[in-house]
């Protein structure tokens, strides 16, 4: 029989990793409506409205599914992770209450205003609600990383030695986490880039296509600027926080970049062929001497290895192996620096190519952009892999092991068939969200010149279902 705490990781895992792919695209298109209706009202171009409108089907329907995945989050904390929930819920519990109870109301009752909204509120509150929907998709996700930075980095409790439970004892502290600083500021700079390449990819087809090709320039223009801001944001913002991570979590950077033994001036492999058991890679392509200045911004610094973190803490913590699957987190990390580095050169040259004229001069780039949407979710799932399989065993850093963490009284057999249901559920949702954002594409603003207000496609109008 295969153990519980395998099954509780692997569902937890899947069921992130699908919610994930909608979060940043959420987050980013909410700002990029705000923004396009903005102008709208500003101009006056009704070309601008019927963009909003489109882009407007896909966020709902992106937005949705992201609900539906994102429900069975929460319930995985009570159930699978049971003795987590014990041991931290003092604590975890307030940042997600925060986000559901506020940002989460806010950005649902505010998207409903705005959904059916159009030519029945007045243009300044209209424009308003997508902005309050932008504004707490952003909060929501505040909160969200301000209850994952505790588990990275936890600040800001005791320890009742009664309950053996953590308390929280400053919530400014809380609130303040560095870790929360960086990591939200990576996640919002990884939705402008989303969102950027998203319109990228639909503007290219559908100027490919020959449809509304001034609409779609004007489209392709402003997300050609979200891609570069994003992409270039993320790197730098990422290099700051590997920096950080090194003085914190310094097996996670160890790892992520197969650095066995502690050295003055260590190379950074390139491709590695990691031996866990061996404590070295057996084949490498190295970079001499980048990495101390990749792990300290300077040259000659000592950067301490693998083989010495773990005597280092089992030292500290006891007798355990602090050494993360070296594999997926090593080929995570560089995934994510390959989708990153792609992102910035396509940005570039499409922020280089945004004018009509040239747009028009450049159809193989237009294809190339088509799947280069994937880009942003190669690298988003990646970071998140990276950021969690490599802060393994801990699942609260320094305190509380994932093993320790899973439920003592839920059976083998019952988490084994959540995690095919919730699989295949996940899955069929994925594949209709899908379908329906080709669909809305390959439609494009032809509805929006027939139909008033705002409906998903192929839905009845003046509902979601």
């Amino acid at each position: 029989m295969v153990d519980v705490l395998i099954l509780a990781r692997w569902q937890f895992a899947i069921t992130t990793v699908y919610h994930f792919f909608f979060v940043p695209l959420s987050i980013g298109l909410s700002l990029f409506l705000a923004i396009l209706q903005t102008r709208y009202q500003r101009t006056g171009d009704e070309g601008l409205k019927h963009l909003v409108k489109f882009f407007g089907k896909l966020f709902v329907i992106n937005f949705a599914v992201g609900v539906a995945t994102g429900i069975v989050q929460e319930f995985q904390f009570g159930m699978n992770w049971s003795e987590y929930s014990r041991y931290v819920g003092d604590i975890f519990g307030a940042p997600l209450a925060i986000e559901a109870l506020l940002a989460f109301f806010i950005e649902s009752t505010f998207l409903g205003l705005w959904v059916f909204g159009w030519e029945k509120l007045a243009k300044k509150i209209h424009l308003t609600c997508i902005w309050l929907v932008a504004a707490a998709n952003a909060i929501s996700a505040f909160w969200i990383l301000t209850a994952n930075s505790f588990m990275q980095n936890p600040v800001g409790y005791t320890i009742n030695t009664v309950t053996q439970r953590l308390e929280l004892s400053s919530f400014s502290q809380l609130l303040t986490n560095p870790h929360t600083a960086y990591q939200y500021a990576h996640v919002f700079c990884c939705a402008l880039a989303t969102v950027g390449f998203f319109i990228l990819g639909v503007s290219a087809y559908q100027i490919i296509k020959g449809r509304e090709e001034p609409l779609f320039q004007k489209a392709f223009q402003q997300a050609a600027l979200f891609a570069i801001i994003g992409s270039l944001a993320v790197c730098g913002i990422g290099h700051f926080q590997g920096v950080y991570l090194v003085e914190e979590q310094p097996m996670k950077m160890a790892v992520a970049d197969a650095h066995w033994n502690t050295a003055d001036r260590p190379d950074w492999p390139l491709i590695a062929i990691p031996d866990k058991a061996g404590g070295q890679n057996i084949f490498a392509i190295k970079a001499p001497g980048l990495l101390s200045l990749l792990s300290y911004n300077q040259f000659g610094r000592q950067v301490e290895g693998i083989n010495d973190l773990q005597r280092e803490m089992t030292a500290q913590y006891g007798a355990n192996d602090y050494i993360p699957n070296v594999w997926v987190t090593f080929y995570a990390f560089r995934f994510m620096l390959l989708a990153g580095l792609l992102m910035i050169v396509l940005a570039v040259l499409a922020l280089s190519r945004s004018k009509p004229q040239k747009l028009r001069q450049s159809p193989k780039f237009l294809k190339l952009l088509i799947p280069a949407i994937f880009l942003p979710y190669i690298a988003n799932s990646s970071g998140w892999i990276l950021a969690e399989v490599g802060r393994q065993p801990w699942i609260v850093y320094g305190l509380q092991t994932v093993g320790q963490g899973v439920s003592t009284v839920v059976a083998a057999p019952v988490v084994l068939l959540s995690l095919l249901g919730f699989t295949a559920l996940y899955s069929v949702i994925a594949v209709i969200a899908v379908k329906l954002l080709i669909k809305t594409c390959q439609e494009g603003l032809k509805a929006e010149h027939t139909k008033p207000g705002l409906t998903l496609a192929g839905t009845p109008k003046g509902g979601l279902v």
